[in-house]
């Protein structure tokens, strides 16, 4: 139903997406650390989105009869210079992640395969609002400047983020 390089490359965004799961989970692990409890819910929830990407991913392969082929998972950092460090580096990640969806849905055009690009739409979509949630929490955590009382209230407000699924 779809070629095997169509395949091959969504099995890598499996992995791409665990990646992210695997990255947003350290971030998490990292804000507990340093006593930022809303932001480590913020990248718990987040982790668990791109699981959830994963999934969905793993579940399209096998209803169109491809394999899943999972991969090892690349050591994601364990230490980060700041709050805003973290948020900047999810934004960045997130660039690379949208790249990689685009190439996919753009993949699946070129190969005329209107299934995975019909498939393809959500992802596109919702990296429009993984940029964009990352370049709102960036400025408001700029905004705070150096406040220690208004970065407290952005990590409390990050603290009500809650798993959709």
């Amino acid at each position: 139903m779809i070629s095997k390089k169509m395949a091959k490359t969504l099995n890598q965004q499996i992995n791409a997406e665990l990646y992210s799961a695997y990255l947003y989970l350290s971030m998490s692990a990292y804000a507990s650390h340093i006593n930022m409890p809303g932001a480590a819910k913020w990248f718990f929830v987040q982790g668990q989105e791109e699981t959830t990407h994963a999934h969905k991913i793993y579940g399209y392969l096998l209803d169109v009869g491809e394999p899943v082929t999972l991969e090892a998972i690349q050591k994601p950092p364990v230490t980060f210079k700041s709050v805003l460090a973290m948020f900047e580096a999810a934004l960045s990640h997130e660039k690379k992640v949208t790249a990689l969806i685009n190439g996919l849905s753009n993949q699946a055009a070129g190969e005329k395969d209107n299934a995975t690009q019909i498939f393809m739409q959500w992802f596109v979509t919702e990296q429009v609002e993984e940029e964009k949630n990352a370049t709102e929490i960036i400025a408001r955590i700029k905004m705070a400047g150096s406040s220690t009382g208004a970065l407290m209230f952005i990590d409390k407000d990050l603290g009500h983020r809650e798993f959709k699924g």
